[in-house]
């Protein structure tokens, strides 16, 4: 499938600024069945790039503006060819052995009710890869999806004991229960065309999780849709939860409050067929 993305970030401040810099984690990388024809970032003002990779392999953007600014606007557009894998994950640079991912982070600590969901799917037996779909499902069955929670606002527990959130929030609860049960689970951030609204401007990009997976390796899990991803979704940026894998973060020099607005918007390249 040939999808093509459009992400806009709006910063507006109510004080000019005298420096804002953010790290910018917006490029996804050229793997099996996820090819990357074309992509680029614009910035409307006089900006410095600065193009590299952080400690778990993601392609990384240091922007650097110069003030005094009242307001930025970062454009993301590109085209990505993608095949259905069955969310195995092949031919991507792996910085970190699995075991990495096996350890607590901020939002993925889990508590007494996380690890009974994850003793319960350990317990029905299996392959490992068994273990994982149903530990999936579990999540997808206990967690109402919720568009309007903040991202990130939450850990797994708190998730859980509320039952709903956003589609980060049902990743931290998978990759918190995958971790207490030994199999190491990372987060990750991406893209996602979605068939029942295409080219829907949506508020926020996608999330999910990936489960190493014994006798397979990396393999997708996303437990909002209860299914592993496939043609529709484009990978971008991976972390042991939401912060390592950030769209944006940064900070400013400059007082007042700022604003950010963001759009994200998922369709068939060139007026692709729809099947």
């Amino acid at each position: 499938m040939r999808l093509s993305i459009h992400h806009r970030t709006d910063y507006r401040f109510s004080e000019p600024q005298a420096k804002v810099v953010q790290l910018l984690r917006l490029t996804p990388q050229s793997h099996a069945g996820q090819n990357v024809i074309d992509w680029r970032i614009d910035v409307n003002c006089n900006a410095r790039l600065r193009f590299g990779r952080d400690g778990f392999g993601n392609v990384t953007t240091m922007l650097y503006v110069e003030g005094p600014i009242d307001g930025l606007a970062l454009t993301v557009n590109g085209e990505v060819l993608t095949e259905d894998r069955a969310g195995m994950i092949v031919g991507v640079g792996e910085p970190l052995p699995p075991a990495v991912f096996l350890q607590v982070s901020p939002y993925t600590r889990a508590d007494e009710a996380i690890g009974a969901v994850a003793a319960e799917v350990a317990a029905a037996g299996g392959t490992a890869l068994d273990r994982a779909h149903r530990l999936n499902s579990a999540v997808h069955a206990r967690l109402r999806l919720d568009p309007g929670r903040r991202s990130g606002a939450l850990g797994a527990a708190e998730t859980l004991a509320e039952g709903h959130g956003m589609a980060q929030d049902f990743a931290h609860v998978f990759i918190a229960a995958a971790r207490s049960i030994g199999m190491p689970a990372r987060y990750v951030a991406g893209h996602v065309f979605r068939r029942d609204r295409p080219g829907h401007l949506e508020e926020a990009a996608h999330a999910w999780a990936e489960a190493h997976v014994e006798g397979y390796g990396w393999i997708g899990f996303d437990p909002t849709t209860d299914r592993c991803p496939c043609d529709r979704y484009v990978r971008v940026a991976t972390g042991l939860d939401y912060r390592d894998a950030a769209p944006l973060s940064g900070m400013r020099t400059g007082g007042g409050v700022e604003e950010l607005e963001v759009g994200v918007r998922v369709g068939l390249a060139g007026g692709a067929a729809q099947d």
